[in-house]
C-alpha cells in the first residue's frame, strides 16, 4: 500500500496494529508506531488505544503506560485498554487499582470495564474487591448485562463463594450458554456433581443448546461423582450434537470413563478420535495410571513419542503418577531425570510432588526429604502433604511433624494435614497429642470431611457412612456382613485394628472396622445384584488397609469382581487379589 504511495489513515493504523498485537510482532508494531508519529493520526484516541493494546499483548507494559499517560484525554475505552492489558499480563492488582483511579477521575465504567475488573478480581481471588465491584455494577445497572452477570458468577466461583455465585445466577433474568456452562463448572469444582447435572437438564429445558464447553463441564461433573449412567447419557448427546470428533470433548470423555471405572470405554473413545493432540494422549495415559496399568501407560507414551507428539509438563505428571500407582520406582527415577536432560523441560513443582509421593510410598523417606531440600523452587503444600502421608504410613513422627509445620505455615486451614498428623500421633501412641490437635482443629472451625462410600444399583445411588444405620435395608446388610465375617474368619482373616485412630475397647474396634462404609456398600451390593455380577463402589477417602484386605477375601468368597475407586486410584479385586498388588 505504501509502495503505491497511498497514505494510511486511522482505519489502516488500527487494522495493522491489531494485526501486530494478534501475532506478538513487537518490531513491526514499533515500526508502525514510528510512522504514526510522522502521520497526522498520532493524536487519534482510537489509534492510541490500539497502541496500548498492542504493547500490552507484546509484553511491553512501560510503553503502554507511557502512551496512556501522554493522552490529553482519557476516555472509557482508554481506561478499558489499560485494565484489560494489566489483566492479560497477570497484574490484577494494578487493574483493580486503575479501576478505582478511573472512578476518582469521574469516568463512568461501561460493560467492558466491569468484565475487565471482575476478571482481575477472579484471577487474584479478591472476594471483597469483587463484592465492591458487584455493588457498583448494580448501582450503574450493568449487572443486568448478560456477559457481566456471567462474569460475576465466574468471579464468585474462582474466589471460593459458590453461594454468591448461585445467588447471582438465580437473579439473572436472561442466561446464555456461557452463564450456564460457568455455573455447571462451578458446581463441579465445589464437589456438587448432582447440582451440575441438574443444571444441565434445566439448561436444556430452557431450550439452550449446550456447546463443547458445557459438555466438558458436565463430563467433569460425572467424573467427579462417578456417575457412569449420566456420563453415558451425555456421551449420547455429544454424538447427537456432532461433537464426538472434537479432540477436547473426546479427552473429557476419556477422563470421565476412566474415573467412572470403565477403562475399556476410555480406550474405545481414544481409538475413535480422528486427530489426537497432547491433551488426548495425556488423558489416556492418566486413565491407565489411576487404574494401576503402568505398563499400558508407558506403552502409550512410547507410541506418543514415535508419532512425534510434542511432550509437555502434564505428560510427565501422568507418567510419574502411573509409576507411583504401579510401584515402578526405578523407572520413575529415570523419567524424572529425563524431564530436563532428555526433553529439555524444567521440572516443575508437580513433578517433584509426584516423585516425593513415589519415594514415600516405598518408605524411602530420607531420600524424599533430601529431594525436597535440593528443589530449585520452594516446596508447596502438595509436596509436604506427600511427605506427611508417607510419614503417616510408616510411623515416622519427627519428619511428619516437620512436614505438618510447613503445611500449616502455607495453609493454616488444611484439614488433610490435621487428619494425617492426628492419625500419625495415634498410630505412634501419642494419644494426648492426637486429642490436642483434634481440639485445635475444632476451635479453628476446620471441618473434617466424613468418609463415605457410594454404590449405584438400578440407576439409584446409595451412600453409606461408617456405622451407618439409616439405610432402609440395614437389617439385611448387617446379616450379610455377619455371614461374610464368619466366612472371612474361616479363611484366616484377622481384623487389623491398627487402622482405627480412636481410643476404644478392642471389641468396639472390631465392630467399627466391620461397619466401615465400604464394607456396608459391598454388603448392600451383594444382596441387591445378581450372583456373579461385578460390583463397583466409590469412596471419597483413601481405602484403609483392613478394608483392602477384607475386600480381597470377599472377592474370593463370593466369586465376584469388585472394583473400588478411592481418593487416589482404582482397585480391581478378583479371586482374592487386587490389581494394586497391595501397593497403594
Amino acid at each position: 500500500m505504501q509502495q503505491e504511495r497511498i497514505v494510511p489513515d486511522t482505519v489502516t493504523f488500527v487494522s495493522v496494529l491489531n494485526g501486530c498485537a494478534s501475532i506478538g510482532a513487537l518490531a513491526d508494531g514499533r515500526s508502525v508506531h514510528a510512522q504514526l508519529r510522522q502521520s497526522g493520526c498520532s493524536s487519534d484516541i482510537l489509534v492510541n488505544n490500539c497502541l496500548i493494546g498492542m504493547y500490552f499483548k507484546c509484553g511491553c507494559i512501560e510503553d503502554a503506560c507511557e502512551i496512556f499517560n501522554n493522552l490529553p484525554v482519557h476516555s472509557v475505552v482508554s481506561w478499558n485498554a489499560m485494565i484489560m492489558g494489566y489483566v492479560k499480563c497477570g497484574q490484577s492488582d494494578k487493574a483493580v487499582q486503575l479501576f478505582r483511579q478511573m472512578q476518582q477521575e469521574g469516568v463512568d465504567p461501561d460493560s467492558i470495564t466491569f468484565l475487565g475488573v471482575l476478571n482481575a478480581c477472579a484471577k487474584k481471588g479478591a472476594l471483597e474487591d469483587g463484592r465492591k465491584v458487584h455493588a457498583q455494577a448494580i448501582k450503574s445497572g450493568f449487572h443486568l448485562d448478560i456477559m457481566v452477570g456471567s462474569c460475576l458468577v465466574d468471579m464468585y466461583i474462582k474466589c471460593g463463594s459458590i453461594d454468591d455465585a448461585c445467588r447471582v445466577f438465580n437473579s439473572m433474568k436472561n442466561r446464555n450458554v456461557i452463564s450456564w456452562s460457568t455455573m455447571i463448572a462451578g458446581y463441579t469444582k465445589f464437589g456438587r456433581g448432582d447440582k451440575a447435572l441438574e443444571s444441565l437438564q434445566q439448561m436444556q429445558q430452557a431450550s439452550i443448546k449446550p456447546d463443547t464447553i458445557t459438555l466438558m463441564a458436565a463430563l467433569n461433573a460425572c467424573a467427579a461423582a462417578a456417575a457412569l449412567h449420566e456420563g453415558r447419557f451425555i456421551h449420547g448427546q455429544i454424538i447427537h450434537s456432532g461433537f464426538e470428533s472434537d479432540v477436547f470433548v473426546g479427552s473429557s470423555l476419556i477422563d470421565m470413563y476412566a474415573k467412572c471405572g470403565s477403562i475399556i470405554d476410555s480406550c474405545r473413545v481414544f481409538n475413535n478420535i480422528p486427530m489426537h493432540n497432547v491433551v488426548s494422549w495425556n488423558a489416556m495415559i492418566m486413565g491407565y495410571a489411576i487404574h494401576g496399568l503402568g505398563s499400558d501407560a508407558l506403552r502409550l507414551f512410547e507410541q506418543m513419542c514415535q508419532k512425534g507428539v510434542e511432550i509437555d509438563n502434564a505428560t510427565f505428571v501422568c507418567l510419574l503418577s502411573a509409576c507411583s500407582h504401579a510401584g515402578l520406582v526405578d523407572l520413575a527415577h529415570y523419567l524424572f531425570e529425563s524431564i530436563s536432560s532428555v526433553y529439555g523441560i524444567l521440572a516443575r513443582i508437580e513433578h517433584h510432588s509426584c516423585m516425593i509421593d513415589i519415594l514415600g510410598r516405598v518408605g524411602h523417606l530420607h531420600e524424599a526429604d533430601k529431594l525436597i531440600k535440593t528443589m530449585w523452587c520452594q516446596p508447596d503444600v502438595s509436596v509436604w502433604m506427600a511427605l506427611l502421608g508417607a510419614c503417616r504410613i510408616y510411623g515416622i513422627l519427627q519428619l511428619g511433624e516437620l512436614a505438618a509445620k510447613q503445611i500449616f505455615k502455607l495453609d493454616p486451614e488444611n484439614v488433610g494435614a490435621y487428619v494425617l498428623l492426628s492419625n500419625l500421633y495415634a498410630t505412634t501412641g501419642k494419644w494426648d497429642n492426637s486429642r490436642m490437635l483434634q481440639q485445635m482443629r475444632k476451635r479453628r472451625h476446620v471441618h473434617k470431611q466424613p468418609g463415605q462410600t457410594w454404590i449405584e444399583v438400578n440407576n439409584q445411588v446409595h451412600t453409606f457412612l461408617v456405622n451407618d444405620r439409616e439405610h432402609p435395608q440395614i437389617m439385611e446388610i448387617e446379616e450379610e456382613l455377619k455371614r461374610l465375617s464368619e466366612e472371612m474368619i474361616k479363611a484366616g482373616y484377622v481384623p487389623n485394628t491398627r487402622f482405627l485412630v480412636r481410643e476404644m475397647e478392642e471389641e468396639l474396634k472390631q465392630f467399627s472396622l466391620c461397619h466401615h462404609s465400604e464394607k456396608l456398600a459391598i454388603a448392600f451390593g451383594l444382596i441387591s445384584t445378581p450372583d456373579g455380577s461385578p460390583l463397583s463402589i466409590f469412596k471419597n477417602l483413601r481405602v484403609c488397609g483392613d478394608c483392602h484386605e477384607a475386600t480381597k477375601l470377599i472377592s474370593r468368597i463370593v466369586g465376584r469382581s469388585i472394583v473400588v475407586r478411592d481418593a487416589n486410584r482404582f482397585h480391581h479385586f478378583q479371586q482374592g487379589a487386587c490389581s494394586c498388588r497391595d501397593y497403594w
